[in-house]
Formats: structure tokens, sequence, C-alpha cells
């Protein structure tokens, strides 16, 4: 493996940014944790919350950039749990909204804490932290043509 890392030095990059994100991650659920809720859960109570209390499962999915199967999946474990209320649009009986109901509220307040993220971040300084920015940007850009997307699912963060 070692002989092939040193040759191949773009998997090599790949693969570390794989495990910075798998750690990030990992730090993350271990936060999320304490209010009972995972990273995708709380990525969920982010999306309803910011982009209103009608928001529809296929929505939930593109900004997740998740398959609208395990997006289904996720709300249905979510509803189970008392996060979210699913509900049959008034005017498209074949469309369904998803709403926070009060514990969602909490949770979405909850997972707002994100110490962990602050945390890790902290240990970049502003300048790294653009170039980084700017990094991950060129690299989501090119994934995006690779896969034929014209554009992110959702807007970038300043």
């Amino acid at each position: 493996m070692r002989d092939y890392l040193s040759v191949d030095k773009d998997y090599a990059l790949w693969a570390l940014l794989v495990q910075a994100k798998d750690m990030v991650f990992k730090a993350r659920e271990k936060e999320l944790r304490q209010y009972g809720i995972s990273p995708e859960e709380a990525a969920v109570l982010f999306i309803v919350q910011t982009l209103g209390n009608k928001v529809t499962p296929i929505e939930i999915s593109r900004w997740l950039l998740r398959e609208p199967h395990t997006v289904s999946g996720i709300l249905s474990r979510m509803a189970k749990k008392g996060l979210v209320r699913k509900t049959k649009d008034l005017h498209k009986k074949n469309l369904v909204r998803v709403s926070l109901t009060g514990k969602g509220e909490q949770a979405y307040n909850q997972a707002t804490k994100i110490e962990s993220i602050h945390k890790i971040m902290s240990s970049l300084s502003e300048d790294e932290r653009q170039q980084l920015s700017s990094c991950l940007k060129t690299l989501r850009d090119g994934a995006l043509k690779e896969l034929g997307m014209s554009q992110p699912p959702f807007p970038d963060c300043e």
C-alpha cells in the first residue's frame, strides 16, 4: 500500500481528504450523541429550519447530496423520534411536506452548538481557512463537472 500511495499522489491526497472528513464527522457525531441525534438528523433539522417548515423530501435530498430513498429512511426515523412531521400537501396529494415538531425545534437548537467544529477549525489561521475554502470549492466544482451537474445543490456559505 505504501508503494502505491507514494506513486499515486492524487490517491494519497484523496485518502487524506477522506480521513480528515471522517475524523471531523466522528467528533461531530460524539458531540451530538449527548442530544440523541445523529449528524444526518442534525443536517435535516438545519435544512428544514433554513428552508422553512414546508420543505419536501426531494429538496432535502438535494441539499444532503443523498438519494431520495436514503432521505426517506432518515425522515421516517426522525418522525418516529418525534423530531419531524410529514404531511401530505393540500394541493398536490402525492407530495409530502416536512416540518419540525416542538421536539425537533429543541433538537435543532441543541444541534447548533457546534463546539467540536469550532475547536477543530480553530487549528487553522484565517489565511489557511481561506485557502482551504478555495481549494474545497475547486474540488467540489471539479466533481460537479465530472458528475455532469452544472451547479452546487445549495449556495456557498461565506
